[in-house]
């Protein structure tokens, strides 16, 4: 997230450079990470850009191509970066990452261990969370995905507080280094009841534990293995609903007190006094409407706090 100095400070506050990361936004569903080099271009159906435009730009600034298109320069915040990462696993999006945040109590200078890393957008939101004395371990046993993840906390700039291992967690459990000094634990595991042993060994007393599972069977078997060490023991599904709120033009021409099928009566914003709905068949209303895009089920997340000896 763009590191402005030593103490690990994650910042924008501070012009875009030559190879800085940004989030080169068309519009909300159509965004891209762009590496800012001096002597490259970016094109796309706006025109032709350059870098060099670009640098020396705060972010959020709009620049402009050859043929006067434009886009938004935006600074690569955790929120972002998860809409635009490669997806190398499936990946936690931003309503599961607010939970998770907020019900493992991550706060500055926190020690968080985390399996499995994945394509790490849950990774870099645990970074901003802690920083800037804090640090994140996150373990994946699949290789090549960690390093690919390593590389990608590299190119947002939190690798000093990010560090990937390579790890059976279910197997082989938590690296013992860590034991006692954890304040919190997130599994992401096809078998999380296997780590849960490893991760109360690594909590801190009152530590608090999060394991996501897309099934309801896997929630009940970690319960089950949690009882005996954990209380507070909970289990949340976060259903998000989009809505699209746009303004529509109204033909009253059509409506006859309510009674028409064909133009059915909405909620819309009340002309003026000093209009006059006869004077204009057709005016603006605004609606809502849930999306076509919502999306449903994404998981479960189950929360657990660590007994007091």
């Amino acid at each position: 997230m763009l590191l402005m100095d030593s103490s690990t400070k994650i910042s924008f506050n501070r012009c875009i450079r030559d190879g800085d990361l940004v989030i080169v936004y068309e519009r909300h569903d159509t965004m891209k990470a762009v590496k800012v080099c001096e002597n490259s271009v970016l094109q796309n159906r706006f025109g032709v850009f350059k870098h060099s435009d670009w640098i020396g730009k705060p972010f959020g600034s709009k620049v402009f191509s050859n043929k006067g298109g434009f886009v938004y320069l935006l600074a690569p915040t955790p929120e972002l970066w998860t809409l635009v990462l490669s997806h190398r696993t499936q990946i936690l999006y931003i309503a599961d990452i607010s939970f998770v945040i907020m019900f493992l109590e991550v706060v500055p200078g926190c020690l968080v261990l985390e399996s499995g890393t994945g394509s790490g957008s849950l990774t870099t939101s645990f970074a901003r969370a802690v920083s800037p004395m804090g640090h994140v371990y996150t373990f994946d046993f699949h290789e090549q995905r960690a390093a690919s993840a390593r590389e990608d906390f590299e190119r947002t700039g939190i690798s000093t507080l990010v560090t990937v291992g390579v790890r059976d967690i279910q197997g082989d459990g938590f690296p013992d280094q860590f034991s006692g000094l954890a304040d919190s634990v997130f599994l992401d595991l096809p078998q999380p009841w296997l780590a849960i042993p490893s991760a109360r060994n690594m909590l801190k007393q009152d530590g608090t534990l999060c394991s996501f599972s897309p099934c309801i069977e896997q929630v009940q078997r970690s319960c089950e293995t949690l009882r005996s060490d954990f209380t507070d023991i909970r289990t949340l599904e976060i259903l998000l609903r989009m809505y699209e709120v746009r303004e529509w033009k109204m033909d009253h021409s059509k409506v006859d007190d309510g009674n028409s099928t064909a133009c059915p009566p909405r909620k819309r914003r009340q002309p003026s006094s000093e209009a006059s709905v006869g004077d204009n068949a057709s005016s603006p209303a605004v609606m809502a409407r849930p999306s076509a895009e919502t999306r449903g089920h994404t998981g479960y997340l189950t929360f657990a706090r660590k007994c007091v000896s």
